[in-house]
């Protein structure tokens, strides 16, 4: 038998990095269910979307623990976080700051607004008026907020975790198409088995307080140093020709579909094949397959389509669409 070439010391100390970094990705998942149940797929999408620099929109009646679930994971990191509570009478100023009069000093100054931030839950975002929920652009996709002229730049890292209600909930505002595709994945909270919520159930029976989190047990477990590590890794991740070609077939197939009036952008296809080798290396492969494709189509996809009113009315859904769109599409072997 020949011997395996011998590894060097940077080969090494890279797997000994990407390992660690992958147990603290682990770990933040682990903490996060010690508040939140039954909700994997969206803990899951949550982390992929930090691998990527990406931000996260979650979709689900009041009550599915939305807001807990980011709050949760503000709690398994070390870094900064804030939150805004969206109502219809707030104000772009309100989110990104202003400049402020200083009469001691006859000059205005610059006064951050809670944008300023790694982790900004923006709670109930589709609650505001659109002026208020286009603050957020220029954030969202250049990391900066401009104020009289003046481009202040965020910190790194820089997330947005946005819920919202349905839209067919009164007092409801959508969010433009520009708006979703600033969102990397859009994530749907449903509501929990009857398993699951008998766990909740038990669980604040026994003194669970969602408002203490800390009495929860849960500490932060990942930093800055453990995600440059994990996007390190990520950017490392082989992707073939033959996947390039299988995502850009799927989001192709979506602008030819009769259900939709648009279809993925080159800028969501990016975004899948961005998220797909995510997950591949989350999973412990240094190369994607279609697999890790499909897992994160529908989330990376499906605020990034828009239905005909006639395919609306007929019950058809932007999942079924990019469902059917994945089982026709031929899969690279």
């Amino acid at each position: 038998m020949t011997a395996p070439p011998p590894v060097s010391a940077g080969t090494a100390d890279t797997n000994r990095s990407d390992d660690t970094a992958r147990a603290s990705l682990e770990a933040l998942r682990s903490e996060i269910a010690k508040a939140v149940v039954g909700q994997d797929p969206a803990v899951t999408g949550l982390v992929v979307a930090l691998l990527c620099r990406g931000h996260v929109l979650l979709e689900g009646v009041p009550g599915v623990a939305k807001t807990l679930l980011v709050r949760a994971l503000a709690a398994s990191l070390e870094l900064d976080t804030k939150r805004v509570q969206f109502t219809p009478d707030l104000m772009p100023s309100d989110v990104t700051g202003s400049l402020v009069y200083d009469a001691r000093t006859a000059e205005f100054s610059f006064q951050q607004g809670p944008v300023f931030t790694n982790l900004l839950l923006a709670d109930e975002i589709n609650r505001t008026p659109p002026k208020t929920q286009s603050s957020l652009l220029e954030a969202m996709e250049e990391r900066q907020v401009t104020v009289d002229g003046t481009p202040r730049l965020l910190p790194d890292p820089f997330l947005v975790a946005a819920t919202q209600n349905p839209v067919e909930y009164e007092g409801t505002y959508p969010l433009p198409e520009a708006q979703l595709d600033r969102f990397l994945l859009k994530l749907t909270v449903p509501l929990p088995s009857r398993e699951d919520e008998i766990d909740v159930l038990t669980r604040h029976a026994d003194g669970f307080n969602p408002r203490d989190l800390t009495a929860a047990g849960i500490r932060p477990v990942a930093g800055p140093a453990d995600l440059e590590a994990a996007r390190a890794a990520v950017a490392r991740t082989s992707v073939s020709p033959e996947i390039a070609g299988y995502v850009v077939d799927i989001c192709r197939a979506t602008r030819d579909s009769p259900s939709l009036s648009l279809g993925v952008s080159p800028r969501g296809a990016a975004a899948l094949l961005s998220t797909a080798r995510a997950w591949a290396w989350l999973t412990g492969r240094d190369y994607v397959i279609p697999d890790d494709v499909k897992a994160l189509a529908l989330p990376t996809l499906r605020h990034r389509v828009q239905l005909r009113p006639e395919a609306e009315m007929e019950g058809v859904t932007p999942d079924s669409v990019i469902t059917a769109v994945l089982a026709q599409v031929p899969v690279p072997r």
